[in-house]
């Protein structure tokens, strides 16, 4: 007779290697690679003499190629396996977390937070839409307002009124925020201290000024998104907007010529690293920790 112990396989169960789960590699997909720690989303895949490879992208916008190798890597920190997505168009159920237009893991089905006391805000109504645009879903899980000055002469006032403190955080991002301008002294009056330059913050305290260094929102879009070659240089005291739209042969109607770049703006691979950053550090700012 035989008993249970002439069994070929006498590995315990809770010993035994569980099945590796086998994950189509979407794109957009967030994955972590195991053997160097690299995270990112998937961008493409590609079948290649040594086998197949998967593309990823950090935040940062560097690019990485892998092989798809079994338990190569990690999803939500568990080990699984990638292998080639199914055809274009067919219909597959959500293997992992995505990316918000920003960058930042989405948080499916979350709530908007309830609106915080701090703020941000911006020099004009494009402005706030391009911020909304990419980093909305960040602002509405972090319960940030996005407002606009309509002028940064405007600054002061507003600051004034809105009396910042530890519980109640004010960032401002400024255009044209370069050495000797206009918006650098006026950075410095609300901040009490020097204005940064391109790129840079003049502040301490419960207010935090950034800056890009380009005319006008429209320029943090990148020319190769929008479909130009660059963006033109308009004479010193030409209506910069109306320029633009002379320089490029478009209609002279600069709001038609807004809604034409905003709907060039898909995610933050979009915009310049100039305005990337600083928008990201003034969400940090006005939802740090009290104290």
């Amino acid at each position: 007779m035989r008993s249970r112990y002439d069994s070929p396989d006498l590995t315990p169960p809770w010993k035994r290697k569980q099945p590796v789960p086998e994950v189509p590699a979407d794109r957009d997909l967030v994955v972590e690679e195991v053997t160097t720690g690299f995270c990112g989303a998937v961008i493409r895949c590609e079948k290649t003499a040594e086998g197949p490879t998967v593309t990823l992208e950090d935040r940062f916008g560097k690019h990485r190629v892998f092989p798809m190798a079994p338990r190569g890597f990690l999803l939500e920190g568990r080990t699984v396996t990638l292998i080639r997505p199914g055809p274009a168009g067919a219909a597959t159920a959500p293997s992992g977390p995505r990316l918000t237009a920003s960058g930042s893991l989405a948080v499916p089905g979350a709530r908007a937070r309830v609106a915080r006391a701090g703020r941000i805000y911006v020099e004009g109504r494009h402005d706030a839409e391009l911020v909304e645009k990419v980093w909305g879903d960040d602002l509405r899980i972090e319960g940030v307002v996005v407002e606009y000055l309509e002028g940064v002469d405007d600054l002061p006032a507003i600051v004034e009124a809105f009396s910042p403190g530890p519980d109640a955080r004010l960032g401002v991002l400024v255009d044209h925020l370069v050495p000797g301008s206009k918006e650098s002294r006026i950075a410095a009056e609300v901040t009490g201290g020097g204005a940064g330059g391109a790129g840079g913050a003049g502040g301490a305290g419960n207010v935090l000024v950034v800056g890009h260094p380009y005319i006008d929102i429209w320029e943090a879009v990148k020319p190769s998104s929008v479909g130009i070659a660059g963006w033109p240089r308009v004479p010193r005291g030409t209506d910069w907007k109306r320029g633009v739209c002379e320089g490029l042969g478009w209609a002279p109607n600069t709001g038609a010529a807004w809604q034409r770049i905003l709907g060039s703006v898909r995610t933050y691979k979009d915009l310049e690293p100039a305005l990337l950053g600083r928008v990201e550090e003034l969400i940090d700012f006005v939802t740090a920790p009290e104290g």
